[in-house]
């Protein structure tokens, strides 16, 4: 199987894995809207011991959100999402957007799409730039 590098946006967090992810899912939870700061978190799932850190581990932090089973991890330095083992420690969870080459498969769901943001509808009206617009 082949490996994907994987780092944070300051790169002192990398990692590897490899690119055998069984689910990916955008979810619209307002837990995972407050998390990343957008309309969804785009996470991949794989099995629990599929990472190698290669740096950086030291300095990840972790949230796990009370009362849920919900959790966030982030480079201390940037603020960057970076994979973490499932609460209930039978997944890994990796951010798509800390990988750093393409995953093995495409979005398979929207989950939590009832609590999605009252905006998401609408962004497929948007205009589309190839660039920050003057």
């Amino acid at each position: 199987m082949k490996q994907v590098l994987g780092s944070c946006l300051c790169n002192r967090v990398t990692f590897t894995c490899e690119n055998d992810f069984s689910h990916f899912h955008l979810c619209h939870c307002t837990q995972c809207q407050k998390a990343t700061g957008s309309a969804y978190a785009a996470n991949l799932f794989t099995d629990v011991d599929n990472i190698a850190w290669l740096t950086g581990e030291a300095i990840i932090k972790r949230f796990n959100v009370p009362g849920r089973s919900i959790s966030n991890a982030f480079c201390s330095e940037c603020g960057s999402a970076v994979p973490y083992k499932s609460l209930s420690g039978k997944a890994l969870v990796v951010p798509a957007g800390s990988l750093d080459s393409e995953p093995n498969i495409r979005p398979l769901s929207h989950i939590f799409y009832a609590e999605r943001a009252s905006w998401y509808d609408s962004i497929t009206a948007c205009k589309k730039f190839d660039s920050m617009p003057d």
